[in-house]
């Protein structure tokens, strides 16, 4: 038998290695941003289309690279910033591995044009799939701009499985954000179609938060400072109430780096514990300055997953920081016991006359006398006429409706109250046994059936809005509201582009409040980030799910008789009213005879 070790050839070794650094789109967008920022870059350009797939380009004014720099950056394991074994543990630009561009020219065609200041003339190179095709010198611009055209074309398998191009486009610009977010010096353009999708000046991180995210996030951000020994914390976080469904906007960033670390993740969600709901998250935007030799941030091929020598106190500094931010500005107004403000006053008009004060006395007056205080008086009247029309027209619709062999009682000979227990639950009685309803379960379901016909009726079920609402979103979260367009109008919404992030609500569905809108939208769009093919396979159930949640009566909001009767009498009159529309009970029977089983009666 002959030797079958053999060596990979050195296009199939870089396909390999673009199977670990180059996932998808994306994926290229983020070795190529770094390599601009690490090149010095004060302006940063990204084109793509098709979401990437057809074509994504990188143009900066960097320092640029020699005729040879230029043709050694495609060589695997070429860097410029790792001479010995030691310069791992003092790492802090962003590339350092040498394995991104010839990775990405192994599944690509790649042309790349770069110039630094001192020349004249500029180099101009192009490989395709890991041959080289040319080299020659050319005009351009200082700096370097890379064009990859068709990734993954001689990878057929893996180019299969790239998402849609609106899941893509997100992914790309998740990865623009987060170079953006670390580099609020630099000045970044996002192009896509030809049309600019975000474009961002030099500022200060809470303006580019601002900038990335839209301008209601300039009053949900609280700031993050923490100096210490062993790390410095820099940030903000989201005020409790706007917590969110998902994760999506949680970033680390260690010594200018992007990173993903559960560890401290749980600090910070920990700090939050009892100030947010269930199932929800808090925003946070985290940067740690820490000793470069203390980290190790090459574990992974994608440089985003790093190791801290000592993670138990970073854990402990960062959730002592949260704790302290929480408590210093956000729930309560800040008391300041060395000035009296009631005692501001604005200074006297010049030249305005100064009269003494008057006193005046009631001669009558005895200070011994006692006075008779006024009693407050509760006029609270329901006449018999109006109770028997409440009852009455509460409970004869429902007794055609049968959920789960539940029997409504004939409410004529006998009428049962509704109590409300813990501020979570309905309790009432029915001639089977006793019923217990979840009050924001069965409102889910209540809300869900109205979207639901409100979306077969079409713009019958929408309401106009007295005076159209203005919101502004986050870019990508524009791009996303413009191909929900077709959904949300269908659901009730009438919602137009008005420039720059910004639209214009001129209609809503029947109930929506004005103040709710946007932050329904808000969520709407959340659930569209965590399942954009299956949302939009589902399309108005997913969307009339998506708004129940978020528009349902919440657990610990109190209910006065009026409205736990007509929150039981809703969900009595729904086409499932025992189930929300995930699936989960919004009521439980329990019978008499389980009832008397619990306490050993016979019958």
């Amino acid at each position: 038998m002959g030797d079958i070790i053999k060596l990979l050839s050195e296009s199939v070794a870089n396909q390999i290695a673009a199977g670990e650094v180059v996932q998808r789109p994306a994926s290229a967008v983020k070795e190529l941003m770094e390599n601009a920022v690490d090149a010095g870059a004060t302006e940063i350009m990204l084109i793509i289309k098709d979401a990437g797939k057809t074509m994504i380009q990188v143009v900066d004014n960097g320092c640029g690279m020699s005729d040879r720099d230029a043709r050694m950056c495609f060589e695997r394991h070429a860097t410029s910033k790792i001479k010995s074994a030691n310069d791992l543990l003092a790492i802090r630009t962003l590339g350092f591995r040498g394995e991104a561009l010839a990775s990405i020219a192994s599944i690509s065609q790649v042309e790349l044009k770069s110039k630094r200041t001192e020349d004249d003339i500029g180099t101009s190179i192009q490989i395709h799939g890991s041959e080289f095709i040319s080299q020659e010198a050319v005009s351009c611009s200082d700096g370097t701009a890379v064009i990859i055209k068709n990734l993954f074309y001689n990878v057929p398998a893996r180019r299969n499985f790239l998402k849609s191009n609106t899941l893509e486009l997100k992914y790309i610009m998740e990865e623009f954000n987060r170079v953006a977010l670390v580099h609020p010096d630099i000045s970044f353009k996002l192009y896509n179609q030809d049309k600019i999708l975000i474009q961002l000046s030099p500022s200060n991180l809470k303006q580019r938060l601002v900038a990335l995210l839209g301008s209601s996030y300039n009053q949900r951000l609280i700031p993050v400072q923490q100096e210490s020994n062993l790390v410095n914390l820099t940030g903000f976080i989201g005020k409790p109430e706007f917590a969110r469904k998902t994760r999506g906007e949680q970033y680390f960033f260690a010594n200018g780096r992007f990173i993903k670390n559960p560890y401290l993740n749980h600090a910070v969600e920990n700090a939050f514990q009892e100030l947010i709901m269930k199932d929800t998250f808090p925003t946070y935007f985290i940067y740690l300055e820490v000793d470069p030799s203390s980290i190790d941030v090459n574990i992974h091929p994608t440089k985003t997953e790093i190791n801290f020598q000592d993670a138990k106190s970073i854990y402990a500094i960062l959730n002592a920081a949260i704790k302290q931010s929480i408590g210093r500005y956000n729930l309560t107004p800040a008391l300041d016991f060395e000035t009296e403000k009631s005692l501001d006053l604005p200074p006297l008009p010049k030249d305005h006359p100064i009269t003494p004060p008057t006193i005046r006395i009631n001669p009558e007056y005895n200070p011994f006398e006692k006075q008779t205080r006024p009693q407050m008086e509760f006029n609270y009247k329901v006449s018999g006429s109006e109770r028997g029309v409440q009852w009455q027209q509460l409970y004869d619709p429902l007794k055609e409706i049968h959920p789960r062999q539940i029997e409504v009682p004939d409410l004529e000979e006998s009428v049962y109250p509704i109590i409300q227990v813990e501020n979570k639950f309905l309790v009432t009685q029915i001639q089977q046994g006793v019923v217990i309803v979840d009050q924001q379960a069965a409102h889910e379901r209540i809300l869900y059936e109205k979207f639901i016909q409100q979306e077969k009726n079409g713009s019958d079920g929408a309401q106009k809005l007295l005076l159209p609402l203005t919101i502004q979103l986050s870019p990508d979260d524009s791009q996303m509201i413009l191909d929900l367009s077709d959904s949300l109008s269908q659901a009730g919404f009438d919602v137009s582009e008005f420039g720059k992030n910004t639209f214009v609500v001129h209609s809503a569905p029947s109930g929506v409040e004005s103040s709710e809108i946007q932050l329904l939208i808000e969520g709407i769009l959340e659930a569209y980030k965590s399942e954009t093919d299956g949302f939009k396979n589902k399309g108005a159930h997913q969307l009339a799910r998506t708004m129940a949640r978020r528009l349902s009566i919440k657990h610990g909001r109190h209910l006065n008789p009026r409205e736990s009767s007509a929150l039981f009498s809703d969900l009595l009159r729904c086409a499932a009213p025992d189930i929300t529309p995930e699936g989960k009970p919004t009521m439980y029977l329990l019978d008499f005879d389980e009832l008397g089983k619990k306490f050993k009666h016979t019958t």
